[in-house]
């Protein structure tokens, strides 16, 4: 499976629950998350996304550190299987 097309579902599922996740582009910040998830009630997550199988270069580890050490949560998603997983997590019951 491709990652344009893992993408595309997260997009469309991140949506389903009243959220955006618009893809994040950050001029002179190589290795920034792909998607900026906004949900509902203020709370944003970094989501980096990858091809099934394929781990985060060097550059987008140490973006994933330092969001995490600011408090932010942050996502590695590879599979259809990570995207029910986080909507699950992210969502409240």
């Amino acid at each position: 499976m491709r990652e344009s097309i893992l993408e595309r579902r997260l997009v469309r599922e991140v949506k389903r629950v009243g959220g955006l996740a618009p893809k994040w582009v950050s001029p002179g910040n190589r290795g920034v998350p792909d998607r900026l998830v906004i949900l509902p009630n203020g709370r944003t997550v970094y989501v980096e996304m990858k091809a099934p199988g394929k781990q985060l270069d060097p550059l987008q580890v140490r973006w994933a550190k330092k969001l995490l050490g600011l408090g932010h949560q942050h996502y590695k998603i590879d599979s259809n299987e990570d995207i029910d997983r986080f909507i699950a997590e992210v969502m409240p019951k």
